[in-house]
């Protein structure tokens, strides 16, 4: 690991049996080390489909 500085947060989350298992099987397909890294790159994705569509109108 890098010694410059993350904007990391911690987050806690209650999620269901069957959303913990997914996302352990997610963590473990994409080769990350930790169920946070997995979350993340979901956010990014999400956010990154909904872009496109007016979803988020800060302009107005």
């Amino acid at each position: 690991m890098s010694r410059e500085k993350k904007n990391l947060r911690r987050l806690s989350v209650l999620v269901t049996a069957q959303t913990a298992g997914n996302l352990k099987k997610l963590t473990a397909m994409a080769g990350f080390r930790d169920h946070g890294r997995t979350i993340d790159k979901l956010v990014r994705e999400k956010m990154l489909s909904l872009r496109g569509k007016d979803v988020c109108k800060h302009d107005e």
